[in-house]
């Protein structure tokens, strides 16, 4: 294991998990809402916000997919020894993440069932930058509407009329995050 894949995580765990925690709920209840987490230094590859959503939401039961360029060893190393959570394939993922055109096609993800619609992964999507611009939001936790800068429009079109199965989408760019649970309507600015 590599010694650079040992630290970078939360300097203080229990607390750190908690603020993060907290603003992904705040995110996936407000879609659209751009916050800012940070508080830990991952290794190359993997932003601060994403490794903090993995850090606090991952364990050793919620398998990861690593997708194109965070799936490499030292990205597989921290996974591991600050969450213990196991690497999967696209199919068994709790959790996936990656660049968007590593991760799609989205259909080869769990969307659960509509007995059990929480066995649906959700995807960490890591983007160049976030704004609240481009695609229209609306529906649950949104005032009127709301915009975000999503990679592509029709498949989150298509995730919204599966529900209540579907998938759950966590944007992050550097320490920015967002969210954008499958109860999102999206719709073309």
């Amino acid at each position: 294991m590599d010694a650079a894949a040992l630290s970078g995580g939360f300097a203080n765990p229990a607390i750190d998990s908690a603020r993060v925690f907290r603003e992904v709920l705040q995110a996936m209840a407000r879609p659209g809402r751009i916050a800012r987490i940070s508080g830990v230094g991952p290794p190359p590859g993997l932003s601060p916000a994403a490794a903090a959503v993995l850090l606090t939401l991952a364990d050793d039961t919620t398998p990861v997919h690593l997708a194109g360029p965070c799936d490499t060893a030292i990205i597989r190393d921290y996974l591991r020894f600050h969450t213990g959570a196991p690497v999967a394939a696209r199919g068994r993922a709790a959790f996936a993440i990656g660049p968007w055109e590593a991760l799609v096609p989205i259909i080869d993800y769990p969307f659960g069932s509509d007995e059990y619609p929480d066995h649906a992964a959700t995807l960490i999507v890591e983007m160049p930058a976030l704004a609240a611009t481009g695609a229209r939001l609306t529906g649950p936790g949104i005032r009127d509407e709301a915009y975000l800068s999503l990679p592509e429009i029709a498949p989150f079109r298509e995730n919204r009329r599966l529900f209540p199965r579907g998938l759950d989408f966590i944007f992050t760019s550097g320490d920015a995050i967002a969210a954008l649970p499958r109860t999102t309507i999206v719709g073309a600015r």
